[in-house]
């Protein structure tokens, strides 16, 4: 089993360090484990607090080593329209395994926080955030697979407390999974969205979808910020990726590696 999104103290929302996590990874049966830290820009052109340097990074995994058990380096970079350049730079400097591209931030606000929810009715919401992904997959093309497209669903702020499904929103999620197939990007299944709306981020629906429209790359992973939440719902999320795609993703220096499941 793989899980390709975790996150230690590196990110300014981790609750563990990284040989807690990866000691946690072992014992539950992990083979292959990669760390994807928070490196994150707010949308309206300011530096966020979500960022790390280089120093920080080989101080927290550097010496990991547990045997048995695989642990990559990535990241989960924070798409804006504009800072494309700067994820080059980063990628050059640390020289990553693996690269998520998220959207975190829309208009200057994080879709899982109270703010951006206060004038806004779940349709609102999930619509412009569907269309900044979009904006940004656009300018974007130096990136492993697409984080949790339907991120802005899991906030305990969501009115409803519904997933996004493709159906209600088939032409922006088509432009948006089109895009990431055209270029080579892969589709990530984020199990976070479970035990938070009762599916997968996304689910079988919009996986099914991507590969008709030519995605070749799908990984999966947990987005655990702790030790306990490593690796969760990992095996549900394989038994959707099997249906149809047969394997799985993982990556080393950039480049993915296909597991037949």
């Amino acid at each position: 089993m793989f899980d390709y999104h975790i996150h230690s103290t590196v990110s300014f929302d981790g609750k563990e360090d990284a040989l807690a996590i990866a000691k946690a990874a072992k014992k539950i049966g992990l083979r292959e484990i990669c760390f994807t830290d928070h490196y994150d820009f707010n949308s309206e052109r300011e530096l966020h607090h979500d960022l790390f340097t280089k120093a920080e990074y080989d101080r927290a995994y550097g010496d990991i080593s547990i045997s048995g058990l695989s642990i990559k380096r990535g990241v989960e970079f924070g798409l804006t329209t504009w800072n494309a350049p700067e994820l080059g730079a980063l990628d050059k400097e640390f020289g990553f395994d693996y690269i998520i591209g998220s959207v975190h931030y829309v208009k200057g606000f994080d879709p899982y926080c109270r703010e951006y929810w206060l004038d806004k009715d779940e349709r609102s919401g999930f619509l412009l955030y569907l269309e900044r992904v979009l904006e940004c997959v656009k300018v974007h093309s130096d990136f492993d697979a697409l984080g949790h497209i339907n991120y802005v669903c899991k906030s305990v702020h969501n009115p409803t407390r519904s997933p996004l499904f493709y159906k209600d929103y088939r032409e922006l999620c088509d432009e948006i999974m089109r895009e990431i197939a055209r270029k080579g990007i892969g589709m990530e299944i984020n199990t976070s969205g479970i035990d938070r709306v009762g599916a997968p981020l996304p689910d079988a629906e919009f996986l099914r979808r991507f590969r008709e429209l030519g995605g070749e790359i799908v990984t999966v992973g947990s987005d655990a910020h702790n030790s306990a939440r490593v690796g969760q719902y990992i095996p549900e999320a394989l038994e959707i990726v099997k249906e149809t795609f047969e394997y799985v993703c993982t990556f080393e220096k950039r480049k993915p590696i296909f597991h037949k499941l």
